[in-house]
């Protein structure tokens, strides 16, 4: 779903030869905020759609990352890949946490860009011509990152169901990867919007199904470390496809993360890829006319985050605090009749349903706009039904109306305030 009210599109005489590039998700919604007074860190606003977790000092993280020291190579271009030090610390973070006893990543299998929709974007741009797969409902960027390739690539849709959670099963993915002959898959996983997860032995067979039919894995793991069990409790520790690499050279799994999320950094634009060097390589030399590679300062600072005694503590609180603001929602949410489905086992975001709400209150485009007055910031569920050039021929409304996405991402004192406002909202209905 592409939305833009009249007031912000230019005519073709102002745009000239652009095309018109609508906000989407997200960022649609801070547009809409900032007419009405919005800026971040603004007190008196509670941003429940919000993309990014709360960055400041939080309980028994380590102190937050406040300076770097430049060596005078940084202030020259760096390598297209990143550089070595970087990769070298991000393929031993990796073998660290999911390679023990396993065949290593190295630093030719790790490519650093500038943020992890660029890393995305690297993929997309080299991908061969072919059909790719991905998953509905998810992440909104997908489809313009698609939509400029459709003279190449063909994207089909996998639509998850609620009765499974909205999760990803196997068996569905393996009969559309024979179907439609998929060279290619794209999923978030762990899944911004649902707060879902394919992990354990769901995530081993989908890796065997791309390793068994050469379906190239685009694993978008930018919520790894967001990871809580059935109780709410946080998990021993984080998801990743690498767990399930047999050849790290011939399993055809490229995993993109980063330390937006799960490091709190989203102002240092800290992406990688992580798959077979073969990939790897083209994905550097399709940045050589994307980008240019990124930046030494943010690779410089980013060594910092990744020393495993600093990077476990910042990711094991992140667990155990995000753990209780997604009590703190899911409880809420349901007492005002807001259906989490499902709770979220990862992530900072809750998929609820509208369906019980009074009158137009079950309309997510209704609710954004009764909410906003109230200084509180939702994302409508349709803005996930990813479309690319709209070829998809479902026709009417989208199945997500009735759904929203709320952000646990801020503050908890933050967080509270916004879901009291919510209440409020629903009881004055």
């Amino acid at each position: 779903m592409k939305v833009q009210e009249p007031e912000t599109q230019a005519d073709e005489s102002t745009r000239g030869a652009l095309r018109e590039v609508p906000f989407m998700g997200v960022i649609w919604v801070v547009h809409e905020a900032s007419k009405r007074g919005f800026w971040n860190g603004h007190p008196d606003w509670c941003n429940l759609g919000q993309g990014q977790p709360e960055v400041g000092p939080m309980e028994g993280a380590p102190p937050r990352i406040s300076d770097v020291h430049l060596e005078p190579a940084d202030h020259a271009y760096g390598p297209l890949g990143g550089t070595d030090e970087l990769r070298d610390a991000i393929a031993a973070h990796y073998n660290r946490l999911y390679r023990a006893g396993k065949q290593p990543y190295t630093r030719a299998n790790v490519a650093v860009a500038q943020g992890g929709r660029l890393a995305l974007t690297r993929a997309a741009a080299v991908l061969a011509p072919g059909t790719i797969g991905y998953q509905l409902p998810d992440y909104t960027a997908y489809e313009d990152m698609l939509e400029l390739h459709l003279a190449r690539i063909t994207p089909v849709a996998l639509r998850t169901r609620e009765s499974d959670g909205f999760r990803l099963r196997a068996d569905d993915f393996e009969r559309s990867a024979v179907e439609q002959g998929l060279r290619a898959f794209l999923f978030s996983n762990p899944c911004n919007p649902t707060g879902n997860v394919v992990a354990g032995a769901e995530l081993a067979e989908l890796v065997a199904i791309c390793r068994a039919r050469r379906v190239t894995l685009l694993s978008d793991e930018f919520y790894s470390h967001f990871h809580y069990t059935t109780a709410g409790e946080p998990a021993a520790g984080p998801v990743s496809a690498a767990a399930f690499v047999d050849d790290v050279e011939r399993d055809p799994i490229l995993i993109v993360d980063g330390l937006t999320k799960s490091f709190r950094y989203p102002g240092w634009r800290v992406g990688w890829a992580v798959g077979p060097r073969a990939m790897i390589d083209s994905l550097s030399r399709g940045a050589s006319s994307i980008d240019g590679g990124p930046s030494r300062i943010a690779q410089r600072a980013a060594l910092q985050a990744l020393e495993p005694a600093r990077a476990d503590q910042e990711t094991t609180a992140l667990r155990k605090v995000f753990a209780r603001k997604r009590n703190l929602m899911v409880e809420r949410l349901e007492r005002m009749g807001i259906r989490c489905q499902p709770k979220p086992l990862s992530t900072f975001y809750c998929w609820a349903s509208l369906e019980n709400l009074p009158g137009e209150l079950s309309d997510s485009r209704k609710f954004f706009w009764a909410a906003l007055e109230r200084k509180v910031m939702t994302v409508p569920g349709p803005f996930f039904d990813v479309n690319p050039g709209k070829r998809r021929g479902d026709g009417g409304e989208s199945p997500y109306r009735q759904w929203m996405r709320f952000s646990f991402g801020p503050s908890e004192d933050n967080l509270r305030l916004g879901l009291d406002r919510l209440a409020e909202l629903v009881r004055g209905a």
